[in-house]
């Protein structure tokens, strides 16, 4: 699972919408929605910032786990 695919599925699993992510990297949510689909690169204050956002570690965007973790379903 990519960086991008795990952001995406904490946002969703805390019913969290890409405008708060965009408002809190002071972006379009258009911008947010590339970055997240991984059609722009995200800079690692941005991953900082998107951890904040989502209450979570950074660490856990490059963890194998995420599903168990999170207690997500796919």
């Amino acid at each position: 699972m990519k960086v991008t695919d795990k952001i995406k599925a904490i946002r969703k699993a805390k019913d969290i919408n890409q405008e708060v992510l965009a408002d809190r990297l002071d972006i379009t949510v258009q911008s947010y929605s590339l970055k997240e689909r991984g059609k722009r690169p995200l800079m690692v204050t941005e991953l900082e910032i998107i951890a904040d956002a989502l209450n979570v570690p950074v660490g856990i965007f490059f963890e194998k786990e995420l599903n168990v973790k999170l207690n997500l379903t796919s």
